[in-house]
């Protein structure tokens, strides 16, 4: 059973969230786990423009204050992404990352993008997996000699949630990686529901979408990025609802497990402003959740488990399947424990919840 650490989003004037934060990675464990002189790779998602969701940087502060306290070498990073938005090269990336507040003036540790200027710098890690063989991972993450994974938990079009797992997963894969994680999963058109918009068309990174009497996929040129499914409030674009799904999630596992490479690592998820729909996106919809926590593991099973958990505890059902009905989040950790990255099983240890007022 994993250890799952805990603290709410309370706070008072003794003790303020950064504070908190703090307390949490030091009873979590970070300084046996970092050690002096290491590169630590902070895998963070920096957010599109647009989208306010995402992790705030003050937090990571925090994350790199202490690692320094240790004598280790931060630094925060991500891999371009897939689509073309303003993450999918190295410039527009930095750019975004600066805009959204992921300076050095901030944060106090340098931005370096995984996987270089196109998304070509990747280094293939062997995993030996039921889908992925050689896993094609951004080099400055395949490359540090330990991880920290700073996930802002919320929901996903495709996968159901997007947690630890998915932010190193996809996060740290390479385009080629994302792409090869993608390939099976590829949206399909409801056309009683299409009202030719051309929203889908318009924000299709490879301009596989065309409008006719309603939108049609050239699935010879649609690369699976599922960009045209969040932008549709019609539900005239949705997920293929067989196995694509499924596998998607469990290459993420797989993806995620190569990413790791049995380094030493800390997860730690926020669960605050938590959308129904991944910070891919130049805008965030409503939360679907309360604000509850912050959480923090050595395993990433069982902090995404926990995470969903408390989500569904405090919401009393599933907003993310009501959010996207043919995602089951489900597949994600019950393929990454079976292929042994970590347990579904957890203790939950909570410190400083409600009023307590102690100090750190």
């Amino acid at each position: 059973m994993a250890t799952v650490w805990f603290t709410d989003l309370s706070a008072s004037p003794e003790m303020n969230l950064p504070q908190k934060l703090r307390v949490l990675l030091q009873e979590a464990g970070l300084p046996r786990i970092f050690k002096a002189g290491q590169l630590v790779a902070i895998k963070l998602h920096f957010g599109e423009l647009g989208n306010l969701a995402y992790l705030r940087p003050n937090y990571v502060r925090v994350a790199v204050d202490e690692l320094k306290k240790l004598g280790a070498k931060p630094f925060l990073t991500d891999a371009n992404t897939l689509y073309t938005g303003t993450r999918s090269n190295a410039v527009d990336h930095l750019l975004t990352a600066y805009q959204n507040g992921f300076v050095l003036e901030v944060v106090g540790a340098p931005v370096i993008i995984a996987d270089g200027l196109r998304g070509t710098d990747e280094v293939e890690i062997p995993v030996d997996g039921e889908y992925v063989k050689r896993a094609k991972i951004g080099a400055a993450v395949a490359l540090a000699d330990a991880l920290l994974v700073m996930t802002h938990f919320k929901g996903h079009e495709q996968v159901g949630f997007g947690g630890a797992l998915k932010n190193l997963g996809m996060g740290a894969a390479s385009r080629a990686g994302k792409l090869e994680q993608h390939s099976t999963s590829k949206p399909r058109v409801r056309a009683e529901n299409c009202v030719r918009c051309g929203l889908c068309a318009r924000y299709c990174p490879t301009g596989a979408i065309t409008i006719a009497e309603y939108a049609q996929i050239d699935y010879s040129l649609c690369q699976g990025c599922g960009q045209c499914v969040a932008m549709c409030s019609h539900g005239a674009m949705a997920a293929v609802e067989d196995a694509s799904c499924d596998i998607l999630a469990r290459k993420i596992a797989e993806y995620a497990k190569a990413a790791l490479n049995n380094r030493p690592a800390l997860f730690v998820s926020f669960i605050t402003q938590v959308s129904p729909d991944c910070d891919c996106w130049g805008m965030n919809r409503p939360p679907v959740a309360p604000d509850l926590g912050i959480l923090a593991s050595t395993d990433p099973v069982a902090l995404d488990q926990a995470c969903i958990d408390l989500v569904l505890g405090a919401v009393g059902y599933d907003p993310f399947l009501r959010a996207h009905p043919a995602a089951r989040w489900e597949e994600q950790l019950a393929h990454a424990e079976r292929i042994g990255l970590g347990t579904r099983r957890y203790e939950l240890r909570r410190i400083f919840t409600g009023l307590d007022r102690r100090k750190p």
